[in-house]
């Protein structure tokens, strides 16, 4: 099995990167349509921003096929806050330490960066994911009940400090 990380856009990136979402969230929490056409919105939106040294994406690859991916997008917040995006892995990564790794990649690209914070929305219920996000400094700041995906959820914003800040 070869794992390996590659920044920056691909032939590929969207579209895999839509599946691995809409499939996990489809067969986890029964999202559907909706939120597959948002994160498709979105993520292709954002690949059209990839010019500025403010944002940045980076595919896993297993076995030279795109497994799982994560986005920091320093300009739709503003206000020198970077937001992380599109972090998903594939069944066959999870729990594997790569996750650990791509994030690590993505905080370090943002504490290089200068921004001020880093913030990322989630929802209550992925505790592999919040626990690896507290590991890494990030905290729990807002919760609030949403359908915006589809089904009801609880929404969860977790923000870390800036480099600079946790010296």
């Amino acid at each position: 099995m070869q794992i390996a990380i590659h920044q920056g856009y691909k032939p590929g990136l969207i579209g895999q990167v839509v599946l691995l979402h809409a499939a996990y969230y489809a067969r986890e929490y029964g999202f559907g349509q909706h939120f597959e056409s948002k994160v498709a919105a979105g993520l292709a939106e954002f690949a059209s921003r990839l010019v500025s040294p403010r944002n940045a994406i980076w595919s896993v690859e297993l076995d030279s096929q795109i497994a799982g991916s994560i986005a920091i997008d320093g300009e739709d917040i503003g206000q020198g806050v970077a937001h992380l995006r599109w972090f998903i892995l594939s069944d066959q990564l999870r729990a594997t330490g790569v996750g650990q790794s791509l994030l690590a990649t993505a905080l370090h690209f943002c504490d290089q960066s200068g921004f001020d914070s880093t913030q990322l929305w989630t929802f209550k219920g992925l505790n592999a994911a919040r626990h690896l996000y507290e590991k890494n400094g990030f905290v729990l700041t807002k919760e609030a009940p949403d359908c915006t995906w589809g089904p009801m959820m609880t929404e969860q914003l977790f923000v870390r400090p800036g480099f600079m800040d946790i010296l």
